[in-house]
């Protein structure tokens, strides 16, 4: 189905609101302004039907569709659409065959717009890259999951990316408003008084998605029974009503951020924004499992030695979770968040391995001294292995000096936080002195 036999549907009376307030040209669409604003380079390629292969990235309801339609009123190429939940590689194939023979025909361009791409496999997808590499399709695809993590690498790298953000409060009130005084795509025709505290409601609660809205919007004017003046009151009950719970974006990419920003929370010693984001993730369905391993992480990497307790608490609540399961597992989950968030905190182990892993990679590869060597097999004695090793047990205070490396080197510098400061004192008093 072309994009052209679609739109035809769109003024039709029975289809949603959100199908039927689709922005026609570019001086309709709202927001985006920094992909789409004047003189801005997308804009500009629309305008002078120069498109070139993109993928348009983004939340539900950001205007990833609604640009495709614009971009197809707009050119002067054939404009064909397929969805990739419903499509295959037979449809990528035909459709690829009749772009070749329109351009070989009349050297028309096919822009071919493909709604979800990120849902195609990696068979679907290399099945587009030869027509695209050749010019006989310019791809439009609309992704809500980051193309770098879903689109494979040869497609990804011949298209250009642009970021759909979120609608701005402004951005949907507006939408809203349209909605209601337009009478040939809208509701016009109806008599609606849209409280300002339903309309806020509405656009806070829709964060960001413009088809909410407008569902919201429709559900709401539809449902509800006009007054004796024929008056339709949209109050703040009626939109509580109309707009349900938000499903949790929970994509690809939003899976890396969200455990970005659960990590960085950890490590700003935040415990609020750390259990937060933690049970975001738990309430869209993220392995505990995995929540735990990072949290075990963030303790070794982030807390250390200032609190060795960290590491103990991280790996109990591990150990917690595979006994009791879920959803009673999310308790040492979040007790372990918090011990670790306001732990004190250093990095110092994790640059101290670092540190060593890196000199060894440059070449620094250090011989066993012979007195650390392994002495406990039969003739290493004639060899010498052992020979010279001190056993610290048997001198004062557990502790003697002696070489451990062929070489002075450091890698451990602890800090002043927590019980490292005590570890920086013992070994300030072992480590020989530098000149």
């Amino acid at each position: 189905m072309t994009v052209f036999s679609e739109r035809q549907q769109a003024d039709d009376k029975d289809s949603p609101l959100a199908w039927r307030m689709r922005p026609r040209t570019l001086d309709e669409f709202v927001g985006q302004g920094h992909i789409l604003g004047p003189g801005r380079m997308l804009r500009r390629a629309i305008e002078a039907d120069r498109i070139n292969s993109v993928i348009l990235y983004g939340p539900p309801g950001s205007g990833k569709t609604a640009l495709a339609y614009v971009i197809a009123g707009r050119t002067e190429a054939v404009f064909k659409s397929i969805n990739a939940v419903t499509s295959g590689v037979a449809d990528i194939r035909r459709t690829s065959a009749e772009a070749g023979e329109e351009k070989n025909r009349s050297g028309r361009r096919t822009i071919l717009f493909i709604d979800e791409i990120h849902r195609f496999n990696r068979a679907q997808q290399d099945a587009l890259l030869p027509d695209v590499e050749r010019g006989n399709i310019v791809l439009v695809g609309a992704s809500t999951a980051n193309p770098f993590f879903s689109v494979i690498p040869a497609l990804s790298s011949r298209s250009q990316i642009f970021e759909l953000k979120p609608l701005s409060p402004g951005d949907l009130g507006t939408i809203i408003d349209r909605a209601l005084v337009d009478q040939e795509r809208g509701l016009g025709s109806y008599r609606v008084e849209l409280a300002p505290e339903a309309r806020e409601f509405i656009v806070y609660r829709a964060e960001g998605d413009a088809r909410r809205a407008l569902n919201a919007v429709e559900v709401g004017v539809l449902t509800t029974r006009p007054d004796k003046d024929g008056v339709i009151k949209f109050d703040i009950t009626v939109a509580e009503e109309s707009i349900q719970k938000k499903a949790v974006v929970y994509e690809e990419d939003e899976h890396y951020d969200t455990i970005s920003a659960f990590i960085k929370s950890m490590r700003g010693s935040d415990p609020d924004a750390a259990v937060y984001w933690m049970a975001k993730m738990l309430y869209a369905g993220e392995d505990p499992l995995f929540i735990a391993r990072r949290i075990i992480i963030a303790a070794a990497e982030d807390v250390g030695n200032a609190d060795p307790g960290a590491l103990a608490v991280a790996v109990a609540a591990l150990h917690a979770l595979e006994h009791v399961g879920m959803p009673e597992g999310r308790i040492p989950l979040a007790q372990a968040v918090i011990y670790v968030a306001q732990a004190p905190k250093s990095n110092a182990s994790y640059k101290a391995v670092g540190k060593a892993l890196k000199d060894i990679e440059e070449g620094v590869v250090l011989p066993v001294p012979g007195h650390l060597k392994d002495a406990s097999y039969k003739g290493a004695g004639r060899l010498g292995r052992g020979k010279g090793y001190k056993y610290p047990h048997d001198y004062p205070g557990h502790y003697v000096e002696q070489p451990y490396l062929p070489e002075d080197r450091t890698y451990y510098s602890p800090t002043e936080e927590g019980y490292e400061k005590d570890i920086k004192s013992r070994l300030e008093k072992r480590r020989p002195r530098k000149p």
